[in-house]
């Protein structure tokens, strides 16, 4: 071959290698800017999803969610010549039109246990809105009357109670009627021994009231009794030291507001349902209390009960 053509068929080989490496210069680039235009569509689509609701699997706010917390005392009408302030007396048909209006607008009734284990470990509420409905002072009527209206919505009750609680013959729950709260998947509590003020008391006579109720409570019927709940609502540092010594989790007051994770779990509020109150009114009281999520250090004003 000639230097002639040798140089042509070298220039030839030349021209084609340079051809092959912008192909694939440019194929590379085109991909690598289709990855990044993908990544940059991932990341907008992320930003722009809906948020999960805190309450649907109990893992996205979990320790941040306050929650309302209701107080009942006995589901009927007042006896004649009772002695007991009417207000204690919410009538069975009220009960279980504010329970509908309460399933009608999302919220769902759970335990405090069940709340602590939501704020602390994450642990699953469910579907809607959680909402705490306690019963306080041993009625019956909260097994006759309140325990059906609960169980047809499939909720769950907390009864707190008292070791010497009512008789039967004043209209007292029985100890059958304890265990089928507990056997329904109510969470027991107490109010203590005898209901007693606590911050009129000296330290034998609080831990008697405290931590023997809790004792006697979780011998007689095997439940945890995790929560106290103070007599009047009355508290104070040494009511509270004593309740916390006993190993209870937490208790609750009479103060109005929701109870948040973030505030001490020996002070939470609650919501007292009264006699009279309509479903509206209560959808109303609860809404109005949101925005108060704390209790005063001590506690020693009136209370209905």
């Amino acid at each position: 071959m000639t230097p002639r053509r040798v140089t042509r068929a070298r220039v030839g080989a030349f021209g084609s290698l340079i051809v092959v490496v912008a192909t694939v210069t440019a194929l590379v680039i085109g991909s690598t800017l289709r990855r990044r235009s993908d990544r940059s569509t991932l990341t907008v689509s992320t930003e722009h999803s809906p948020a999960k609701s805190p309450f649907s699997d109990g893992a996205s706010e979990a320790g941040t969610t306050a929650t309302p917390i209701l107080m009942y005392h006995v589901i009927n009408s007042p006896p004649p010549q009772s002695s007991a302030s009417p207000a204690l007396y919410v009538a069975a048909d009220e009960f279980s039109s504010q329970m509908a209006a309460l399933k009608d607008n999302g919220w769902h009734a759970v335990t405090l246990d069940q709340l602590e284990a939501f704020w602390t470990r994450r642990a699953p509420l469910g579907p809607g809105k959680p909402i705490v409905i306690t019963f306080d002072g041993g009625y019956e009527s909260q097994y006759t009357n309140a325990l059906p209206v609960m169980k047809r919505l499939g909720w769950v009750g907390v009864e707190n109670l008292q070791v010497t609680g009512l008789s039967p013959s004043q209209g007292g729950l029985t100890d059958s009627q304890v265990r089928g709260l507990i056997a329904a998947g109510w969470e027991l509590d107490t109010e203590g021994m005898t209901h007693a003020d606590l911050i009129t008391l000296d330290s034998d006579q609080l831990r008697y009231q405290v931590s023997s109720a809790r004792e006697a409570l979780r011998g007689r019927y095997g439940a945890p009794v995790n929560w106290f709940s103070y007599p009047f609502g009355h508290y104070d540092a040494t009511v509270i030291d004593a309740v916390r010594s006993a190993g209870f989790v937490g208790s609750t007051t009479v103060n109005s507001g929701w109870a948040s994770p973030q505030q001490d779990r020996f002070r939470l509020p609650r919501l007292q349902v009264l006699a009279g109150t309509s479903p509206s009114q209560l959808l109303s009281q609860i809404a109005a209390a949101r925005a108060n999520t704390s209790s005063p250090a001590a506690y020693s004003g009136a209370a209905i009960a």
